[in-house]
């Protein structure tokens, strides 16, 4: 035996016979005839993936030197920007937009088919609005007296009424509305948003979370963070009584200096980039400091609410009213300024997170719903209906749309305590208005009681399908590949509701 042969393991020296070969090898040229067999059907991986639907994936060419240029959208459509006005906490949509008359027919009775328990124990007896009802507008829609200057504005309104939810848990719920899901960790509208369409603005953010006077909602930052996408697309928080943070230069350094040390960041970061090319992470990183560069002195400008006429003021109500409605109406005007200089995405919050006690934060009404929703009313009834007008006679509802939201809705029952409505997942209310979307107009229906979706079933899916459509978006091609799966805003589900297009 020569010392070749000496080297030869036994597996190898077992594949120099025709027996030993097909024994070791039948699987792997088996697997090589099945890939081939795939591809040919059209089952195997291509550069040209497709995702469930059977439609190929559109990811965005995203230079990673500028993530924020503008993009075309998959479609042509009117709105270019959306405004989202969130409201933590689940309004009662019993008590504001869904009029439902046998609430009052059966006030104090337990009707059949009501749940005995719910999400926070014992339900007690059905409870009529604690709020007249009226109709407004020439589509006579019956809004109730919570919100009489949001009432004012229902012919320009469009409202769907058939929404159900996933979870009863607030943190889920929003992570649910604003991500798709109810764990943590994906990305928000806002985000998906601007990785698909950028911003028509360089020394603004794209998005931009403007967190309610008392502080984040539930969820935090996962409302208006990026997930997995590049970390250039999460949300910007500030709001008009916090501004962005460490912008300002210190009193020490001159503009010399900081030009100085700009010019020193650009050499070193690009060197870095050389030597790490297609790292996605330090681009954005080096994006955002390009960009937090520029709004050293274009926030500033926006942030001035000080300049705005009387009139505005007054209207929006900065003079008027508790603390905590002042200063939610800088933030309707600091939104509406925002839009008017090119950010793509504005999420506006009405509540914050509930520590602060039941219904005193936001509008989770558990016990003394008659007090607590009016307090959360008072605070953002005017300023809403002032920005959304504002919007409108300035002409910007022709390129914006408006989506006002919440969680989830309240029960048409009370808590055992008799004074609160518990959550409902399965029946609530939430609102359009401007481009692409009819006017004076509801959509879908829950039962008699507010209880459950009834004609017109929509859920969350829908929802989001349907503003991504508004956008110029096809939900089921907007994707990012991400642990080996073509990830969506509305997941594997969702149909845009059509109805409502204008």
């Amino acid at each position: 035996m020569n010392n070749n042969e000496e080297k030869i393991s036994s597996i190898g020296r077992s594949l120099l016979n025709r027996r030993g070969f097909m024994k070791n090898t039948g699987f792997s040229l088996g697997a090589l005839g099945l890939s081939q067999l795939l591809n040919q059907d059209g089952l195997f991986a291509s550069d040209n993936p497709t995702n469930f639907s059977g439609k190929a994936p559109i990811r965005p060419n995203i230079d990673p030197n500028n993530p924020y240029s503008p993009r075309s959208p998959h479609f042509e459509v009117a709105a270019k920007q959306v405004l989202i006005i969130f409201c933590p906490g689940a309004v009662s949509h019993v008590d504001t937009f869904d009029y439902k008359p046998d609430l009052i027919k059966y006030h104090g009775k337990k009707p059949p088919g009501m749940p005995a328990v719910t999400f926070e124990g014992p339900s007690g007896n059905i409870a009529k609005p604690f709020w007249d009802f009226k109709p407004k507008g020439k589509s006579g829609k019956m809004v109730s007296d919570l919100l009489p200057n949001l009432g004012e504005l229902a012919d320009d309104f469009c409202f769907v009424h058939s929404l159900h939810t996933q979870t009863s848990a607030h943190p889920q719920g929003e992570n649910f509305l604003n991500t798709g899901f109810t764990m943590e960790g994906f990305p928000s509208f806002g985000s998906w948003a601007t990785y698909a369409l950028g911003s028509e603005n360089e020394e603004l953010p794209a998005f931009v979370a403007i967190n309610d006077p008392r502080g984040p909602a539930r969820s935090g930052k996962n409302n208006f963070g990026n997930g997995f996408l590049p970390a250039a697309f999460q949300g910007t928080d500030f709001n008009a009584k916090n501004p962005p943070a460490n912008l300002a230069r210190p009193i020490s350094y001159s503009s010399s200096d900081d030009q100085s040390t700009v010019s020193l960041l650009q050499k070193l970061n690009g060197r870095h980039l050389e030597r790490f090319p297609g790292d996605a992470d330090l681009a954005a990183r080096i994006a955002s400091y390009e960009l937090a560069g520029k709004m050293q002195t274009s926030i500033p400008d926006v942030m001035d609410i000080s300049n705005e006429p009387t009139s505005i003021q007054q209207e929006y109500g900065t003079n008027t009213g508790t603390d905590l409605k002042k200063e939610y109406a800088k933030n309707c005007i600091l939104a509406r300024r925002l839009l008017e200089k090119g950010v793509r995405v504005v999420q506006l919050f009405n509540g914050s997170d509930p520590s602060g006690g039941n219904g005193i934060t936001n509008w989770d009404s558990h016990s003394n719903i008659d007090k607590t929703h009016a307090m959360q009313a008072e605070i953002m009834d005017q300023p809403t209906a002032a920005l959304i007008s504002d919007m409108k006679r300035r002409g910007m509802l022709k390129n914006t749309l408006v989506v006002w939201c919440t969680e989830f809705g309240r029960m048409p029952f009370l808590q055992g305590n008799g004074t609160g409505r518990d959550h409902n997942p399965d029946a609530f209310t939430c609102f359009f208005a401007g481009a692409g979307v009819k006017k004076g107009y509801s959509y879908g229906e829950s039962d008699n009681f507010g209880f459950k979706s009834v004609e017109g079933r929509s859920s969350v899916y829908d929802f989001n399908a349907t503003i991504l459509h508004l956008m110029g978006l096809d939900h089921e091609r907007l994707s990012y590949y991400h642990n080996g799966l073509e990830r969506r805003l509305t997941n594997v589900h969702g149909h845009v509701i059509k109805q409502v297009l204008a």
